[in-house]
C-alpha cells in the first residue's frame, strides 16, 4: 500500500524531541484498518518514506488515532526542512517487521 500527501512539519518537543509530519485524517483511517497486517507492535509500522528524491525507512507513529511520519535530521537538514514547512510524501507501507531486519 503507497500512500501521497502533502503536510506541514511538526516538532515534537517531548522527551526526545523530534520533527513528523501527520498522515491526514482519511489516509491515517485506511492504515489503521491495515494495521494489524503491518505493525510489529506498539501500533507502529515500518515504511519506506520518499520526499523528492530522498528515501529511507522509518516507522509510522500512532498518536491520538492519526500516524506520525518522523522526519530524520539526515534528511531534514540538507534540504532545508524546519518547522511549519510543508512537503510532500510518499510513503509505502510495509508488511514486514521494523526498519532494518
Amino acid at each position: 500500500m503507497t500512500i501521497g500527501f502533502k503536510g506541514k512539519i511538526i516538532y515534537w518537543r517531548g522527551p526526545a524531541p523530534h520533527y513528523f509530519v501527520v498522515v491526514p485524517d482519511d489516509l491515517s483511517a485506511e492504515i489503521k484498518a491495515v494495521e494489524k497486517l503491518a505493525s510489529y507492535g506498539w501500533g507502529c509500522i515500518p515504511v519506506r518514506v520518499r520526499i523528492d528524491e530522498t528515501e529511507w525507512s522509518t516507522s509510522l507513529m500512532p498518536k491520538d488515532g492519526l500516524y506520525l511520519v518522523p522526519i530524520r535530521a539526515s534528511v531534514r537538514k540538507p534540504k532545508g526542512l524546519d518547522e511549519g514547512h510543508e512537503v510532500e510524501l510518499e510513503v509505502e507501507i510495509g508488511l514486514t517487521g521494523p526498519p532494518g531486519e
